[in-house]
């Protein structure tokens, strides 16, 4: 087996969120978490539902498997059977996440994406992030805008859930008494104190943090010959 490179190690964090998903509909947004939502469905998550993001209900190769309207679309958003994956322009401690708009809301010094379905998406299903490029921009103390709900603002929320946060450098959950981020594992080659040099606040973390698992010989061969032959993975993570 050649080389893993990084974006590898990033679509197998990516795929890892949706491991014993059951019947849900996956909601990949970036291509990476793409490419591991078709790797976990060839895979470990044969019961994953994919869409083509408009209408249908599509395999792993793209062909047509049913019809999905927007009326049980909506049922599977609000009851908790859909599981996203979404960009963070900014991200906090607890998980609230911002991709609305950068400084004080009322005179922004950027605009960004608007709030989106971010509030439904995190207060009634499941919903993990991607970061492609970890720094202390995007890990930050505060949020200067709530999109995604947070643990800290979810309390009653009956399917809200973080499973994961993946971003180029490790893997990060929950798993804490408080509910605040905690670095899971680094992907080889980086170090704790990188990861907590990119975060821009305190980060929980074991005495030893683990590697991100390998891919398997059969997964890196569906990565590259089936799933992205073309490499795309590569130009979101360019390392």
């Amino acid at each position: 087996m050649t080389e893993v490179t990084r974006a590898e190690y990033c679509v197998i964090a990516c795929a890892e969120a949706w491991r014993d998903a059951g019947e849900v509909l996956a909601s990949p947004m970036g291509v990476i978490p793409s490419v591991g939502a078709r790797l976990a469905r060839r895979t470990f998550a044969p019961d994953l539902l994919l869409t083509d993001g408009e209408a249908l209900l599509v395999g792993p190769d793209g062909a047509v498997e049913g019809w999905l309207p927007y009326r049980q679309h909506l049922a599977l958003v609000t009851g908790g059977r859909r599981h996203v994956m979404m960009g963070a322009s900014q991200i906090d401690r607890y998980g609230n996440q911002n991709i609305s708009c950068i400084g004080d809301w009322a005179r922004p010094t950027r605009q960004l994406l608007g709030v989106r379905g971010a509030p439904v998406n995190t207060l009634n299903n499941p919903t993990s992030y991607w970061v492609p490029r970890h720094s202390r921009r995007v890990f930050v103390e505060k949020v200067d805008m709530v999109c995604g709900v947070g643990y800290d603002r979810a309390a009653d929320a009956p399917y809200h859930r973080i499973p994961r946060v993946v971003s180029d450098l490790g893997v990060f959950d929950f798993a804490t008494p408080d509910r605040s981020m905690r670095l899971a594992s680094v992907h080889p080659g980086v170090t704790v104190a990188q990861v907590r040099e990119a975060t821009g606040f305190a980060l929980a973390a074991s005495d030893e943090v683990p590697y991100t698992r390998e891919p398997s010989a059969r997964e890196l061969a569906l990565i590259r010959d089936v799933i992205d032959p073309a490499g795309t993975r590569a130009r979101e993570v360019g390392h």
